[in-house]
C-alpha cells in the first residue's frame, strides 16, 4: 500500500498519540505470507457463510422493529398524547466483533438499545420489553442481567445469539440519524447508560483510528485466534477479552500504517514482547471533556495506579478496558508475546510456518498441580445464572492465592468451562499452580491455603440469587488425575502432545551446540557476534525493565511483615529439567540476527522525535520499502526501532504508578464486606470446628538442601506437592447458604529435588 493511501483516508493527519514507527510498504514476501494467512484463517472457519450473514441482518431488522414497538406502547401506557406516542422512537446500534467485522459463525452479537427520557431500564426494559421477547416464539434462552455491571438481556432469536443492553437518553424522541460518537449524547446521562454507550463508542472510535480497516480487521482474526489457541483470551480469567485485543492490534496498525497483516502480526509480538507495563496503550489522547466525568489518569486517581496492563478506550471517558489483569495472568501473556515474537522471528527466515504459531497451548500437560472448582444446581436455567455468577468471582481466587501466599505461588487460570455429561447440571473450572520463579524453600516454613479457600467459598456463596441446589466445591487434583471429559472426546492422550515450538527449539539447541564442538563450524557460527552482543544487551535491558515494572506494581513492599520468613529467602534460579528447558538454554546462547531478515525494509538509522501534548512523537523514515534489507541493515533497522518504541514508552503515565499496598481487589460482596474482618479473626482465632475425618493442619516448606527447582511459566518441576485434607465446618454465625462439606482443603507443600524424584508423573 503505498503512504498517499495513509495520507487519503485521513486527510493528511498522522493517526495515534507519536508518528509510525515505520512507514515502509510491503515485501514481496509479505504479500506472499500475508495470502498465507488469509487462507489459514479461512481454513480455520473463522467466517460466517453468507446464509448466515443474512439471517444476522434479518435478526438485527426485526429486533430494530421490536422496540420501536415498545417504546410506542410504553408511551402510550405512561400518558404521553398521540402524537408523541406517534414520534416515539428507539434504536438499535451494535459493537464489539460484529461490528468491527471480525466475527466468526455462530458469535454473539453485541448490540444497543438506546431509548428516549421516559423509557426507564428497571421498570420497562427489563419489565416490558423482557414481557414481549418473552412471548414470542423466535425468542429462546432469554436471560436477564439487571444487576451486572453493564446490564445486559441475554437470548437466541432465531438461533442467533443477542447481547441487548440499553441507554437511557436524556431526549424525548431518538432521531432515526442519531450519532451516538459525539459526547453531548452523555449529557444527564446515568452511570449505567455511560456504561452501555461505551461499547458503541469505542468501537466505532476504533474504526475511525486505523490507517487500513481491512488489513487490521485481517490481523485483529488472527490475534483472537491466536490468543485463543494459547489459552490468553478471556477478560473474566484475567486475560484480556475482545475490545482489548481489538486496541492493541489498533496501535500497531498506527505504529505500522503501510504493512500488511503479515508484517502486523510479527511487529504486535515484537512491540509488545518490549512493551514496560503499566505504561499504557492509547490510540488517541485522553480528553477531559466538558461534562466532568471521570477518565483514566493515575497522577489524579490512586485506583488507577494499580492497573497492572493499561489498555485505554479511545472514546469520552476514557478508561482501563483490561483492569482484570492479575500479575500471575500479565506474566503468562508477557511469555506467550516473546514465544510469539521468536515464532515469528523464524518464520521470516522461512524456518517454521502458521502452524507453529497457532498451536493450541497443551494447559493439562503444563502443570503438575491443578485447583479444580466443581458448581452444580438443580437445574439448567439455575446452573446458567451460578455459573455466570461464579465465574465473575474465580478471578477473586487467583487474587486471594497471590496475595494471601505473599505472590509465592503464581496462578494459570483455564479460561474455558468444562462438564462432566454424566453429572446433570454441572460445570467445571481448573487453575495451574506453580511456585514462583527462583525462590528456593528454607526448611521448616509453613505454606497454608485453608483461610484462602474457606473465604472464596464463602464469598462465592453471598450470590443474592442462591437457591438450593446452587453448590461449589475446590478442590486439588494432580495433573495423572485430571478427569477425561476435560479431553476432546473424553479420551486421555496416551501420551504428550505432539512435538512444540518450545520442544524444537531446545532440540535445535542442543544440536547446534553439539555441532559446534564436533565439527569445528564455530568460526562460521560466531559470524555477526558483536551485532549479536549488542542486541542481546538491549534485549536484557529491556527484560530487566519490565521486570522491575512488574514488580513494582504486583509485589507488595511490606512483604517482611506479611511473612518474614519468607522475605529473607535470597531468590535464586535452578534450572528446570522439564518442560521449559529451552528457555534456560537460550538464556546461555545468542541468536544469529543474521538468520531473521526483516521485513521493514531499508530503514535509514534517524530517528525524529518531536512532542505534542505531552507525547514523544517518534518517526523512522524508510527507503526502498519494497526490498528485502541486507542483514547488517536489518540489525540496524532492529536497533533504530528499539529505540522508537523507548522513546513512545517515555510518556506522562509509567512513573505515576503505584506499589498496590493499599489496594485491596479483592472485595467481598456488600453484606460479605460487612462481616469480613470479624471472619477473619474468627479464622485465625481458631474459632472454626475441625471435622471429625481429618484435621486441617499446616503444611510445612522442607527441603533438604536449603532450594528447590525453579521452573519457568510452562514447566511443572518435581519438586511441587499438594496435599489434600478434608474441609473444616463452615463459619459460625454465617450461613448465607450451607456450604459443601467433603471436599478436599487445600495445602501446599514445597519438598527438594531428592525427596521428590520418586514421586513423578
Amino acid at each position: 500500500m503505498e503512504r498517499s493511501g495513509l495520507m487519503n483516508r485521513n486527510n493528511g493527519q498522522r493517526l495515534g498519540i507519536t508518528e509510525p514507527i515505520s512507514l515502509g510498504g510491503p515485501t514481496e514476501s509479505d504479500v506472499i505470507k500475508t495470502r498465507e494467512v488469509e487462507k489459514y484463517l479461512r481454513d480455520a472457519g473463522l467466517y460466517e457463510s453468507p446464509e448466515e450473514a443474512v439471517s444476522r441482518e434479518e435478526v438485527l431488522g426485526r429486533l430494530d422493529q421490536i422496540v420501536k414497538i415498545w417504546v410506542k406502547a410504553i408511551s402510550r401506557s405512561k400518558g404521553l398524547n398521540e402524537q408523541l406516542v406517534q414520534e416515539a422512537n428507539a434504536k438499535i446500534f451494535t459493537f464489539g466483533s460484529y461490528r468491527l467485522g471480525v466475527h466468526g459463525p455462530g458469535a454473539d452479537i453485541d448490540t444497543l438499545c438506546v431509548g428516549p427520557r421516559h423509557a426507564t431500564r428497571d421498570e420497562d426494559f427489563f419489565g416490558e420489553l423482557f414481557r414481549m421477547l418473552s412471548e414470542m416464539p423466535e425468542v429462546m434462552e432469554l436471560h436477564p442481567v439487571p444487576d451486572a455491571h453493564v446490564p445486559v438481556m441475554k437470548f437466541k432469536f432465531n438461533g442467533v445469539s443477542i447481547d441487548l443492553l440499553y441507554a437511557k437518553l436524556s431526549l424525548w424522541v431518538i432521531p432515526e440519524d442519531l450519532d451516538i460518537s459525539q459526547d453531548s449524547i452523555l449529557q444527564n446521562a446515568d452511570e449505567q447508560t455511560v456504561r452501555s454507550l461505551n461499547g458503541c463508542r469505542v468501537t466505532d472510535q476504533i474504526l475511525r483510528l486505523v490507517p487500513n480497516i481491512q488489513n487490521f480487521r485481517t490481523t485483529l482474526r488472527c490475534m483472537r485466534l491466536w490468543a485463543k489457541r494459547r489459552g490468553v483470551y478471556s477478560n473474566v480469567a484475567g486475560f484480556l477479552g475482545g475490545i482489548n485485543w481489538a486496541l492493541l492490534v489498533a496501535r500497531i496498525c498506527q505504529l505500522y500504517p503501510n504493512a500488511l497483516p503479515n508484517m502486523l502480526v510479527s511487529r504486535f509480538f515484537r512491540v509488545y514482547t518490549q512493551w514496560r507495563w503499566p505504561n499504557p496503550v492509547m490510540l488517541c489522547a485522553i480528553e477531559e471533556g466538558s461534562l466532568g466525568l471521570q477518565v483514566w489518569d493515575p497522577r489524579r486517581n490512586p485506583k488507577d495506579r494499580f492497573h497492572l496492563m493499561p489498555i485505554i478506550t479511545p472514546a469520552y471517558p476514557s478508561m482501563n478496558s483490561s483492569y482484570n489483569v492479575s500479575s500471575s495472568t500479565l506474566r503468562i501473556m508477557s511469555e506467550e508475546f516473546k514465544r510469539g515474537s521468536e515464532i515469528c522471528e523464524a518464520m521470516e527466515a522461512s524456518k517454521t510456518d502458521w502452524d507453529t504459531l497457532f498451536e493450541p497451548y497443551s494447559f493439562f500437560e503444563a502443570y503438575k498441580n491443578y485447583l479444580q472448582t466443581d458448581i452444580t444446581a438443580a437445574n439448567a436455567d439455575d446452573l446458567r445464572k451460578w455459573k455466570g455468577w461464579v465465574e465473575s468471582r474465580l478471578r477473586q481466587l487467583t487474587l486471594k492465592i497471590e496475595r494471601h501466599t505473599c505472590y509465592m505461588l503464581q496462578c494459570h487460570p483455564h479460561p474455558g468451562d468444562f462438564s462432566d455429561r454424566s453429572r446433570a447440571f454441572h460445570c467445571c473450572y481448573f487453575m495451574g499452580l506453580q511456585r514462583k520463579q527462583g525462590v528456593p524453600v528454607k526448611e521448616g516454613e509453613k505454606f497454608d491455603m485453608r483461610l484462602t479457600v474457606k473465604e472464596f467459598k464463602h464469598n462465592v456463596l453471598m450470590y443474592s440469587l442462591w437457591k438450593p441446589g446452587m453448590e461449589i466445591s475446590v478442590s486439588h487434583v494432580k495433573r495423572r488425575d485430571i478427569p477425561n471429559f476435560v479431553f476432546p472426546g473424553g479420551i486421555r492422550p496416551s501420551r504428550p502432545s505432539k512435538v512444540t515450538w518450545e520442544s524444537r527449539r531446545s532440540s535445535e539447541l542442543k544440536f547446534s551446540g553439539h555441532a559446534q564442538d564436533n565439527s569445528g563450524v564455530g568460526k562460521a557460527v560466531s559470524k555477526g557476534t558483536d551485532n549479536e552482543r549488542k542486541r542481546k544487551r538491549v534485549d536484557d535491558s529491556l527484560e530487566t525493565n519490565l521486570r522491575n515494572t512488574k514488580c513494582l506494581a504486583a509485589v507488595p513492599p511490606s512483604t517482611e511483615e506479611c511473612c518474614p520468613s519468607v522475605s529473607a529467602i535470597s531468590l535464586t534460579s535452578i534450572k528446570n529439567d522439564k518442560m521449559d528447558t529451552h528457555r534456560v538454554e537460550e538464556s546461555g546462547k545468542e541468536k544469529s540476527e543474521n538468520d531473521t531478515p526483516d521485513s521493514l525494509g531499508n530503514i535509514t538509522n534517524v530517528v525524529e522525535v518531536s512532542s505534542q501534548n505531552g507525547q514523544p512523537n517518534v518517526s523512522v523514515r524508510c527507503n526502498s520499502p519494497n526490498k528485502n534489507p541486507p542483514a547488517d541493515d536489518a540489525t540496524s533497522s532492529r536497533e533504530t526501532e528499539k529505540l522508537a518504541i523507548e522513546k513512545i514508552l517515555s510518556g506522562p503515565y509509567g512513573a505515576h504508578q503505584a506499589v498496590p499496598e493499599e489496594l485491596d481487589e479483592l472485595e467481598y460482596d456488600f453484606e460479605y464486606r460487612n462481616q469480613g474482618k470479624d471472619i477473619r479473626e474468627k479464622l485465625k482465632g481458631g474459632h472454626l470446628e475441625s471435622s471429625t475425618e481429618n484435621t486441617a493442619v499446616a503444611v510445612p516448606l522442607t527441603s533438604s538442601t536449603g532450594s528447590a527447582s525453579s521452573n519457568g511459566l510452562y514447566s511443572n518441576g518435581n519438586s511441587e506437592e499438594l496435599e489434600p485434607t478434608e474441609l473444616v465446618a463452615p463459619l459460625s454465625n454465617v450461613t448465607p447458604a450451607p456450604v459443601v462439606q467433603g471436599k478436599p482443603l487445600i495445602r501446599l507443600s514445597f519438598t527438594s529435588l531428592a525427596k521428590s524424584t520418586d514421586k513423578s508423573l
